[in-house]
């Protein structure tokens, strides 16, 4: 007695990709780099030494330098005329360039002005230049 058995089609070679060992290699990796992030960002504790550090002078107080809505310059509350401004900003930096300034300028004031003010105290030796603003902007 002979049992049925159909022919089965032949094999073919599968062309697709198989991306799920893929996925599964990608989601352990996640896993162990979101487990070591917090490892990475700790800092190292450093036991520094104490030292006694020069109180700071009169000399490291900002200097405000102003621009008031007429474009007349100040160095702190003196007036100084736009022609004196560079000798004045060399004489405050031959005293310490490391001086800080303050630049506060209204704002009805063109750029051309507050630029020229930089341009003086660049040119003068000073470097640590801020700008003031007023809180509470709109």
């Amino acid at each position: 007695m002979a049992l049925y058995s159909p022919k089965k089609p032949p094999l073919k070679p599968m062309s697709d990709i198989n991306v799920t060992p893929m996925v599964d290699v990608m989601l352990v990796l996640l896993v162990i780099f979101i487990m070591a992030a917090p490892l990475l960002t700790h800092s190292i504790n450093v036991d520094l030494p104490a030292e006694k550090a020069a109180a700071a002078s009169a000399q490291d107080a900002p200097v405000v330098l102003a621009i008031d809505a007429q474009g007349q310059f100040f160095i702190d509350q003196t007036r100084v005329d736009e022609a004196n401004l560079p000798d004045a900003l060399t004489a405050l930096a031959r005293k310490n360039a490391q001086t800080p300034i303050h630049i506060r300028a209204d704002q009805s004031i063109a750029y051309a002005k507050v630029a020229h003010l930089l341009a003086a105290a660049q040119s003068a030796g000073l470097s640590r230049v801020s700008f003031l603003t007023q809180a509470g902007g709109k």
